[in-house]
């Protein structure tokens, strides 16, 4: 047979081929289905009923063949989770959920959000681990231990649905508020809150990122969240979240969590910034009072005699706005030896407290301001004042622009225990060049842990 002979016989196969195979229906030649085949058989009992079997101490080994089925609402791809896996018996309206301890990284990748899960537990220690019921390995430091990543397919398997892994999607079981979050029963389950948002101190003065960094390190890191109501709950984030630098948003909205506890501290995880909706109005849970009879005088004074001192009324003046940026104490009305007089202080509390007192100033016709000042166990400054004249009474005071006169003023730093008396501070002549309203502006700044001084204010009086 000749070279040119077989060459064409060669090529007349080819494009018999080619015909053959365009004539046949695309879906014929499509990857069949996988098979699936399940590890371990159908579950043996809730994952409610195993988990209720977890002593109050200590730790149960499972020495029998216990399987449960779970859906993943943990995930470790963004960092936020670490070595662990979250799971909830349904994938809405769940009744029970449960962590796994896990020695291994990026678990998402095998068990993403919603996958179907199965463990068998025999072999594994169930027990309460620092306030949550968790399921891991036989360890010789800790009772729960992590899996080995060896061992992990010996317990855990993904649950095919006849095509491949099952992963469906998860409807977090939607809460009226924040405290709401804080049972037992949502534990390592997945709800949603609505009507949320960071504190007021983690997004001022400074607008705080989701985790602090210490030498260019992302540390384990602890934000505010609180509610349209005034609840609060920590927000817990990794020091190796990879979204950690990331601005926390100041507005308002609902947030997707998983439900965690660390001891008594309840702490809420998300799995990544998508949890996050906030891009609502600032909701302000403590707003400020007062307000409704503004007038603006380049002359008067203020002793606080005519305000009635009945106890709905201690806080909210008319002519003035009371308005706690940080924290939730209110400048409030005092008597003492027949004189009234506003006060506020930090002690026994619990967090940062900034708060002003806005007093309305026709700065044209004003030429000088006085006020009588004393304080009470003096541990440190904590009032300032200041001049503004941008401030829109009853708005946001964060956007105003604010002159430190503090400096004009003698404010006493005794006594360190009890009080003082009540005296001048002196006088501060008000530049000719500030003009039209605006507000003298009274800062308590104290907090609980740290300066806890009482500052008391009279005699107001501009001239």
């Amino acid at each position: 047979m000749t070279i040119k002979k077989y060459l064409s016989l060669v090529a007349g196969a080819a494009l018999a081929t080619i015909s053959i195979t365009s004539c046949v229906q695309k879906d014929e030649w499509d990857t069949p289905p996988i098979k699936c085949e399940n590890k371990f058989p159908s579950p043996t009992m809730s994952l409610a009923d195993f988990k209720a079997q977890a002593p109050a101490t200590g730790y149960l080994l499972i020495t029998t063949d216990q399987i449960i089925d779970g859906y993943v609402v943990s995930s470790d791809e963004s960092g936020n989770f670490y070595k662990t896996i979250s799971f909830q018996d349904k994938p809405e309206n769940p009744t029970a959920g449960m962590q796994i301890e896990v020695d291994r990284a990026s678990n998402y990748a095998d068990f993403p959000v919603g996958a179907h899960i199965r463990i068998n537990a025999k072999g594994l220690r169930l027990g309460l681990d620092r306030g949550t019921v968790k399921l891991g390995s036989v360890d010789p430091t800790y009772n729960i231990g992590r899996i080995p990543a060896s061992l992990l397919s010996r317990y855990i398997s993904g649950v095919c649905n006849g095509n491949g892994l099952e992963v469906v999607s998860l409807k977090p079981v939607e809460l009226p508020n924040l405290t709401a979050a804080k049972s037992d029963q949502y534990i390592n389950t997945l709800v949603k809150v609505p009507n949320a948002q960071f504190s007021i101190s983690d997004i001022y003065p400074m607008n705080k990122t989701y985790i602090d960094y210490v030498g260019g390190a992302g540390v384990d890191t602890d934000r505010t969240l609180e509610d349209a109501s005034g609840n609060t709950v920590t927000l817990r984030n990794s020091g190796f979240f990879n979204e950690g630098s990331t601005l926390l948003p100041t507005g308002n909205g609902d947030i997707t969590f998983v439900v965690s506890r660390y001891n008594t501290t309840w702490q809420m995880l998300i799995r990544n910034t998508k949890d996050v909706n906030f891009k609502g109005t600032r909701v302000d849970a403590t707003p400020p009072k007062g307000g409704t009879s503004i007038t603006y005088s380049g002359s008067f004074l203020e002793n606080f005699e005519s305000y009635p001192t009945s106890p709905s009324n201690l806080e909210v003046f008319p002519k003035y706005v009371n308005d706690p940026l940080l924290g939730n104490r209110y400048w409030q009305l005092k008597t003492f030896s027949g004189n009234k007089y506003i006060q506020l202080g930090a002690n026994s509390g619990t967090g940062p407290y900034v708060t002003y007192f806005a007093v309305p100033v026709d700065f044209t016709a004003a030429n000088t301001l006085k006020f009588d000042v004393n304080v009470g166990f003096w541990n440190g400054n904590a009032l300032k004042v200041y001049y503004t004249t941008n401030y829109t009474p009853l708005g946001d005071i964060t956007q105003a622009t604010k002159t430190d006169i503090t400096s004009a003023f003698t404010i006493p730093q005794t006594p360190t225990t009890n009080y003082g008396v009540l005296a001048s501070a002196g006088t501060y002549n008000i530049p000719a060049s500030v003009t039209g309203n605006g507000f003298i502006l009274f800062e308590y700044a104290g907090n609980g842990s740290g300066v806890t001084t009482t500052i008391q204010l009279d005699n107001i009086q501009v001239q």
